[in-house]
């Protein structure tokens, strides 16, 4: 890791940050934890590599960063490797002025450029992820070479919200604050199992615990549900800004049963954009099918071992 990152890195607020990873050799060859306060919200990030090439991930909801570190070795190869806990989420902390993902999109832009990371930036999403990573793309496209999101149907356009919402219980429940919250505290890790064979596949042990640990933080259940509250500005943002469509490669993958409702939806965004569905799994491809989901992301992106 160069002395430039490590420079820009702070005393981290959150306490645990490295649970997940303390014990993990592979990790600590490879990858760092960094913090770095972008306008009074410190954020957390796992950096790796030097690569010319920049790799941009961002986690979805009731997941952090930690739900791409089994394949992050893997995209190396050329590449400096960035897995950011979104604000108010993981191990990011500080008070959000607003939900919406056009607001969060700006922390993740500030710290990119904060970074040195201005443009030619490969972007890859999932769930809420990629809702903060179309408003990115949408806001700063000279920022980004490509984006990848994975398992989402983005609001706005042909798609609304109010058609999202008998898909699952939880796009309803998590709306009603503060039952929710009030309902979930101190249950997190029982909410998130359930959640996770709900919605896929139950998630494997130490995703369970770090997750567990990350949503039992201070905050960050209030976060996540707000995330979903926030829904509906993200639809009205979203419309304003697909009166310019992205004409930077876009491509979606998602659980097949979905895969045509959602592609057609990023079509709003980016009439070009191109997908693949996939079959035999639910929501969690990450932890459902890592080796299709890393596939996906080096052929996209054209890379060269």
């Amino acid at each position: 890791m160069s002395a430039h990152l490590h420079s820009l890195s702070e005393a981290p607020l959150s306490e645990g940050y490295d649970a997940a990873t303390r014990d993990d050799p592979e990790f600590a060859q490879h990858f760092e934890h960094r913090f770095t306060t972008i306008d009074g919200l410190q954020m957390h990030y796992v950096v790796g590599g030097d690569g010319p090439r920049t790799v941009v991930l961002l986690h979805g909801f009731s997941e952090s960063w930690y739900e791409y570190r089994a394949i992050m070795p893997d995209l190396l190869p050329g590449h400096t490797v960035i897995a950011v806990d979104l604000p108010g989420l993981g191990d990011t902390t500080g008070e959000l002025p607003s939900h919406d993902k056009a607001t969060l999109a700006r922390y993740v832009h500030r710290l990119l450029v904060h970074l040195g990371h201005h443009e030619g930036v490969q972007l890859v999403a999932h769930d809420f992820g990629s809702a903060v990573a179309y408003a990115l793309a949408a806001q700063w496209p000279e920022q980004f070479a490509g984006l990848m999101i994975m398992d989402f149907g983005l609001v706005g356009g042909s798609l609304t919200f109010d058609q999202l919402k008998p898909l699952s219980f939880h796009f309803t429940f998590f709306q009603q604050e503060p039952l929710f919250e009030q309902l979930v505290a101190g249950q997190e890790r029982f909410f998130l199992s359930y959640f996770y064979q709900l919605l896929g596949a139950p998630a494997p042990q130490k995703n369970l615990d770090e997750y567990a640990r990350v949503y039992g933080r201070p905050g960050v259940l209030h976060n996540g549900s707000r995330y979903y509250q926030a829904w509906p500005q993200d639809e009205a943002d979203n419309r304003r800004l697909m009166l310019k469509p992205l004409d930077m490669p876009v491509h979606i993958i998602a659980q097949k049963q979905l895969f045509d409702t959602f592609h057609a939806a990023l079509k709003d965004a980016a009439p070009h954009a191109t997908g693949s569905p996939v079959e035999g799994v639910g929501h969690w491809l990450l932890h459902e099918a890592p080796g299709r989901v890393l596939e996906e992301i080096r052929t996209f992106f054209d890379y060269q071992d």
